[in-house]
């Protein structure tokens, strides 16, 4: 029976939603997270030269031969979970060897894949997304990534307007057991006479673009879901994750020739699905800031009615708009 694997947490309420749609359609899901893998998930897989990789995933309650996935729903998942009492060392290679088989009979699937473990893994270096939108039509602000004080002043030269500085990977640490989130910030006369830290590790730096908003495009296949965020205090306006509170979305449309080029952004990439963020200037001027494999999504059809747990279903039983 054709069956859509999803590998996610638990916790991952957009999953859920997902979920629910597809088996409101009928669809046979089987549902794990990868840290239920050693210790609540077997698996037994065979391949030879009659069949591809077959035989079971089992759980307690439920199991699946690989040969029935028809496509796979793969979302930042937990990391493996192994017995206690483990030592580090034997802890160490049980991940390597859990990593390489059971991560490696996942990614050998031959499915539909949202998105592809390998693929979501190299689309998340914004240096690459930079390039390949850029490549493919997009418009992208002057950007600098350095660890070099002189490199910043130098840049800060040639760029007319205010520099901003950002996270070239993801903005969430955690120290003291506390989340912490480094937002986007507007570099000072005084940041710049002062970059002590910079040459510590990379650093983003870009062009300040004027904006009367942004917009938020979740792209699910060929369907593509736009949104504008309006924010109407500073730090919004400088980085909307900063400030939800602040917050106003209303659904709208993708520029033909805007979207014609995200598609091409998709392929290059590989990706089948991705939350991108653009700044629009107040002549409605698009310019592509990232794209994110992985991004959230659940409150934007909350906020605009946007069907998007409908178009990941739609992408992954391959029906088409």
């Amino acid at each position: 029976m054709a069956t859509v694997l999803v590998v996610a947490a638990r916790d991952d309420w957009p999953t859920d939603r997902v979920v629910k749609t597809l088996q409101g359609r009928g669809v046979a899901v089987f549902r794990m997270d990868a840290a239920e893998f050693p210790e609540e998930t077997t698996l037994a897989a065979r391949i030879d030269d009659v069949r591809p990789w077959h035989g079971g995933l089992i759980t307690s309650h439920h199991q699946v031969d690989l040969a029935d996935v028809s496509a796979c729903y793969f979302r930042t998942p937990h990391p493996f979970r192994f017995a206690a009492g483990m030592s580090e060392p034997e802890r160490r290679f049980a991940q390597a060897q859990a990593r390489a088989g059971f991560g490696g009979i996942l990614t050998a699937l031959d499915c539909r894949w949202v998105n592809h473990p390998s693929a979501a893994s190299r689309a998340e270096y914004k240096p690459l997304q930079l390039a390949t939108a850029r490549e493919c039509g997009l418009a992208i602000p002057p950007t600098l990534i350095t660890n070099s004080p002189d490199a910043v002043r130098a840049f800060a030269g040639d760029i007319p307007g205010p520099l901003i500085c950002k996270p070239v990977a993801s903005p969430v640490f955690i120290e003291g057991d506390q989340l912490k989130t480094v937002y986007t910030r507007q570099l000072t006369e005084g940041d710049l006479a002062d970059l002590t830290g910079i040459n510590t590790t990379a650093h983003l730096f870009q062009a300040w673009m004027d904006k009367a908003h942004e917009v938020r495009l979740t792209v699910a296949g060929e369907r593509l879901y736009a949104a504008e965020v309006h924010s109407n205090t500073t730090a919004g306006h400088t980085d909307w994750r900063s400030d939800y509170k602040s917050l106003t979305y209303r659904a709208t449309e993708t520029p033909p020739a805007i979207a014609e080029a995200v598609q091409r952004l998709m392929q290059r990439l590989e990706l089948r699905f991705a939350a991108l963020d653009f700044i629009v200037s107040p002549a409605g001027d698009w310019t592509f800031l990232e794209a994110n494999p992985c991004g959230q999504w659940d409150w934007i059809q909350h906020a605009t009615g946007h069907p998007i747990a409908e178009g990941i279903a739609d992408e992954l039983l391959g029906v088409t708009p």
